[in-house]
C-alpha cells in the first residue's frame, strides 16, 4: 500500500504524511507538537507510528515542529546540511543529513530529493518511488527549472503548489519586499506557473492531483481553477488542501503502461 495525505498546507503550517508498505514519513511539521499529534490522529496515526520526518526547508511553516516531534518519538529526520545549519534545527538529536540530488532509501522506499529555486538555504522537495508508484511532492519553489521539470513528469500522484494570484498578490497590502519575495525567482509558485508546469510535464499516469499551499490572502479557489481550467480538462480526482484539514489519505495505485490498473482511495 501507497497512499499520502496532509495535517495542513499553507503558510500557517504544512505536513505531509507518506505510507509505503510498513514505513510512515512526515514530511515538514510546521505545528506544535500538541496540534501535530491532533491533526495525526484525524489519520489514525500515532506519532509513535512514524519512521522518520523530512524536511524540505527551514522556513518555520516547514520545520517549526520538527524538533519537538523527533526528540519526543526519536525519530530520525532527513534533511540536507543547508537546512540542518539553521537555529530550529540545531538540536534535533537524530538527524541525517543528505545531499541534495542524491536518492536515499528508508527501507524499501526510493526518495529523490529534487533541489529547487527558494529563499532557503539548501532548499530541497522530494520524490517517492515504491513498487512501480511514483508519488511528487511539489511545493515553496519560485522558478520550475528544467531539472524540475525532469523529476516530475509521469507521477502517479502529484501535490503542487498553486500558491497565489499574480494580481491579488499585486494589489494586496503586502509591502512591496514581501510582495517581491513571494512572486519572484525564489519565492512560491503562481497560479498561473503551477499550470505551466502541467502543461509541460507527463500526466498520463496521474491518478491524483493535489493543489497545495494556496494563499489565504492572495489565492482564491475560483482563481486557481479558472488559470489551470484548459489543462485540468479531462483530469480525474483533483483535490485541493487547505490549511486547517488538509485532505485525507488518497491511494496511488501501480499504473500499467500509463493507465491506472484500478482506482481506489481511502479516508481516514
Amino acid at each position: 500500500l501507497m497512499r499520502f495525505a496532509s495535517i495542513g498546507s499553507g503558510s500557517r503550517g504544512n505536513g505531509t504524511v507518506v505510507q509505503a508498505g510498513e514505513h510512515l514519513l512526515l514530511v515538514d511539521c510546521g505545528f506544535a507538537l500538541k496540534e501535530t499529534v491532533a491533526r495525526l490522529a484525524r489519520l489514525d496515526v500515532a506519532p509513535q507510528q512514524l519512521s522518520a520526518v523530512l524536511v524540505t526547508h527551514e522556513h518555520g511553516d516547514h520545520c517549526s515542529g520538527v524538533r519537538v516531534l523527533a526528540n519526543r518519538y526519536q525519530l530520525p529526520v532527513y534533511m540536507t546540511a543547508g537546512t540542518a545549519r539553521s537555529k530550529a534545527l540545531a538540536c534535533v538529536e537524530h538527524a541525517v543529513i543528505i545531499d541534495s540530488h542524491s536518492p536515499f532509501m528508508v527501507g524499501e522506499l526510493c526518495i529523490q530529493p529534487v533541489a529547487v529555486p527558494h529563499d532557503a538555504a539548501e532548499p530541497v522537495q522530494f520524490v517517492f518511488y515504491w513498487q512501480g508508484r511514483c508519488l511528487g511532492l511539489l511545493t515553496d519553489v519560485g522558478t520550475i527549472t528544467p531539472f524540475v521539470r525532469q523529476h516530475y513528469s509521469a507521477c502517479d500522484a502529484l501535490l503542487l503548489e498553486s500558491n497565489h494570484c499574480v494580481d491579488m498578490l499585486a494589489r494586496s497590502d503586502y509591502p512591496p519586499s514581501l510582495k517581491l519575495r513571494v512572486g519572484g525567482r525564489f519565492g512560491h509558485l503562481s497560479n498561473h506557473q503551477a499550470a505551466g508546469l502541467l502543461e509541460e510535464i507527463d500526466t498520463a499516469r496521474l491518478q491524483h492531483l493535489v493543489i497545495a499551499h494556496l494563499s489565504e490572502k492572495n489565492n482564491s479557489l475560483e482563481r486557481v481553477q479558472h488559470s489551470m481550467e484548459k489543462v485540468l480538462q479531462g483530469m480525474r480526482n483533483i483535490l485541493f488542501a487547505c490549511q486547517e484539514n488538509g485532505f485525507d489519505w488518497l491511494t496511488v495505485c501501480q499504473s500499467v503502461d500509463g493507465v491506472m490498473s484500478h482506482i481506489s482511495r481511502d479516508v481516514a
